[in-house]
């Protein structure tokens, strides 16, 4: 049963967000234009936000462009080069609003966006969630973390963690290597940028061994960082490692 304490706390927070939408009215989360509810996305927005459905290849996640039949379906890249994890999902293409939302968050501090794309990261990993036990958060190197005061990826997987009820485990994985940025880097050197960039520190071994860890991430662009993270959670004594991220570069689909 509900208290009286407990209906009047409810009754302020109620009073307190009606004031706050006078004063601050909701705007899109994407593009800034009025809407009805905080965080949400407007029509427009929302038709041009490109989200993966399926048919998508059951390894990487990338769209096809067409239903190519039934059956578990695997992208060229997936059979020529499969990944170091099990599967990976996205929400959408890294494109135009799945961008924005990403660098809102990423580079101009709106912390607030985190809860409407965990929310939409939980709905498109559901599969991933059902078959985890904890999500790990790809880590920032403390000098990145220091000059960005937040991870990204931390705050969207509690977000995920508190929407499936699995805890977000931040500390079974550190980067210690300051790699350089990857934007513009090829494939070959991502990869060769995020060698030894990854480690399971000593004390959190005995946490990971046998646990089914699904990576977290904002985007995925070659795959290079969910590859090298999930080698080492997997040489640590991780069972498995899925991967879910918000976006995915568009380069990487189909």
């Amino acid at each position: 049963m509900v208290s009286a304490a407990q209906l009047l706390r409810r009754g302020v927070r109620s009073i307190s967000a009606g004031a706050l939408g006078l004063i601050y009215p909701p705007t899109c989360a994407g593009c800034g234009a009025a809407t009805a509810d905080p965080h949400a996305l407007c029509p427009r927005c929302w038709s041009s936000l490109r989200l993966i459905e399926q048919p998508y290849c059951q390894r990487l996640g990338t769209p096809f462009p067409v239903d190519l039949g039934i059956g578990p379906l695997l992208s060229p890249r997936a059979i020529a080069d499969p990944p170091v994890f099990g599967r990976a999902r996205a929400v959408a293409l890294y494109d135009d609003v799945a961008r924005d939302l990403v660098h809102r968050l990423k580079y101009e501090d709106r912390l607030d966006l985190a809860a409407p794309m965990a929310r939409m990261m939980a709905a498109a990993g559901a599969e991933l969630l059902r078959e985890a036990d904890c999500l790990v958060p790809v880590p920032l190197h403390w000098t990145r973390l220091w000059r960005r005061r937040f991870n990204q990826a931390a705050l969207l997987g509690r977000g995920i963690g508190r929407i499936a009820s699995l805890p977000c485990e931040t500390s079974l994985l550190a980067r210690v290597k300051a790699t350089r940025s990857q934007v513009g880097l090829s494939r070959a050197a991502r990869a060769t940028n995020l060698q030894g960039a990854f480690r399971v520190p000593a004390s959190a071994k005995p946490r990971l061994q046998g646990r089914r860890i699904l990576l977290i991430d904002d985007v995925t662009t070659t795959g290079s960082t969910a590859n090298a993270a999930s080698r080492v959670l997997l040489r640590g004594g991780a069972a498995s490692v899925d991967v879910l991220t918000f976006a995915l570069v568009a380069a990487e689909a189909g």
